[in-house]
């Protein structure tokens, strides 16, 4: 089987609204994609199956039925390694997608020029693990 991730099965109706949206994020993650993680169906399957997950209502890792974020990351670092590292502030990764789909189309969408100063920062950004 190859390795990309499964989907929920009530995301087909979300995707048949919203399928330009899907394709937005599917080719911004297809930009950052590692050709050599796999076969090229193969980085595309998990590029499709990230994008329609983010139609999705909870946590991206969730929505790909993950256990937990720590495995989105090794995902998302498998097959996307540069967009990892572009999110170095470590975004939540829908707030993270869809922040650089409205920048690439000069949109802004946050109160604050600066994540630092926000208010919603709590919001778009992982607590610190202090269990470590």
């Amino acid at each position: 089987m190859p390795p990309w991730p499964v989907l929920r099965e009530d995301f087909a109706a979300r995707r048949a609204r919203r399928e330009d949206e899907v394709q937005d994020v599917r080719a911004l993650l297809l930009e950052h994609a590692d050709p050599a993680a796999g076969p090229p169906e193969w980085v595309e399957a998990a590029a499709t199956a990230v994008a329609v997950a983010c139609l999705g209502d909870n946590h991206l890792w969730q929505d790909l039925l993950l256990d937990d974020r720590q495995q989105l990351n090794a995902l998302l670092r498998h097959w996307f390694p540069s967009l990892v590292a572009a999110n170095a502030g470590d975004m939540k990764w829908k707030k993270f997608l869809y922040r650089a789909l409205c920048e690439r189309a000069e949109v802004l969408i946050c109160k604050s020029p600066s994540c630092d100063i926000c208010s919603d920062r709590p919001l778009c950004f992982e607590a610190p693990d202090t269990t470590h």
